[in-house]
């Protein structure tokens, strides 16, 4: 999906064209975005969005994010991928993301030579998307035979949830996206222990990768213990949010944006020069 010309001026996004990864569904699309500026290589950020992994919600609603880091400087990815209501869920929505991560980064420097750097490339998404970044990046955790399962640690340098679902089991007991859990499993964790297996971040431990999440104490959608949750027990970085919802972290208008960019900075700055003096404290920055 291109920018319109006025997204062009406003944003200095610069070129871009969709990417099909696979071939068995048409969602298995990406958008790439690079900034607009000449230059060495950028950070690569795959951009995994929200929506309680329902049909109904697509990349579109994730454009403003999209334009807003490659107006700051990185490559983005807006990931695509078959949802509940459409042919997604349990496995197909899996299986789609792991392959978009396996073979997108290659297609990406195909298409873009020399303006991507690998070594600097990020798993990122909000809400539901967040726990399939925090899912992509731990694929060497999973189950023997589970879909997506890898050998070894993808090559990613970090990853970033924003407002992240870190915990399946306990979001199919909040009721959260009004069973969306469910939808996406086709169950609950008792019905089908061995998918929340294979797909709960907090059943398998941290990736590989540092972690950082940014959540709003505030979040109706995806409540904080989320994120405190995961930092507890995965040892990820949080920027907790005092007085910030669950959209604001995908609004590059709001106040919460500049600590979403800070998340980004910490696992892949655009500088390539990592600040070494800075670290999230339990509870982040209160900006």
């Amino acid at each position: 999906m291109a920018a319109t010309e006025g997204e062009r001026s406003r944003t200095q996004a610069g070129p871009e064209l969709t990417l099909a990864y696979g071939d068995e569904h048409p969602d298995q699309i990406a958008d790439v975005t690079l900034p607009s500026t000449a230059g060495g290589p950028v950070p690569l950020v795959l951009f995994l969005h929200g929506g309680f992994w329902r049909a109904r919600y697509d990349r579109s609603h994730a454009r403003p994010v999209v334009d807003a880091l490659a107006a700051h400087g990185y490559a983005v990815a807006s990931l695509e991928y078959r949802r509940v209501g459409a042919g997604g869920g349990w496995p197909a929505t899996f299986s789609d993301v792991a392959l978009a991560a396996d073979v997108l980064p290659a297609m990406i420097e195909q298409a873009f030579p020399g303006r991507v750097d690998r070594a600097r490339m990020v798993y990122a998404g909000h809400s539901a998307g967040g726990h399939l970044a925090l899912w992509a990046a731990a694929r060497d955790r999973l189950p023997p035979g589970a879909p997506g399962s890898l050998a070894r640690p993808p090559r990613v340098a970090g990853v970033v949830g924003l407002g992240a679902i870190t915990d399946l089991a306990l979001s199919w007991r909040l009721g959260n996206g009004e069973g969306a859990v469910a939808e996406l499993l086709g169950g609950g964790p008792e019905e089908f222990p061995g998918r929340y297996a294979a797909a709960d971040p907090s059943t398998f431990g941290a990736p590989e990768a540092p972690v950082v999440l940014v959540h709003g104490d505030q979040d109706q959608r995806v409540p904080v213990v989320m994120g405190r949750g995961y930092r507890d027990t995965a040892g990820a970085e949080l920027i907790e949010l005092p007085g910030t919802g669950h959209f604001e972290l995908i609004d590059p208008d709001s106040a919460a944006w500049p600590a979403v960019l800070d998340a980004l900075g910490r696992v892949a700055p655009v500088d390539g020069r990592p600040d070494p003096g800075r670290s999230a404290s339990a509870e982040g920055p209160t900006a």
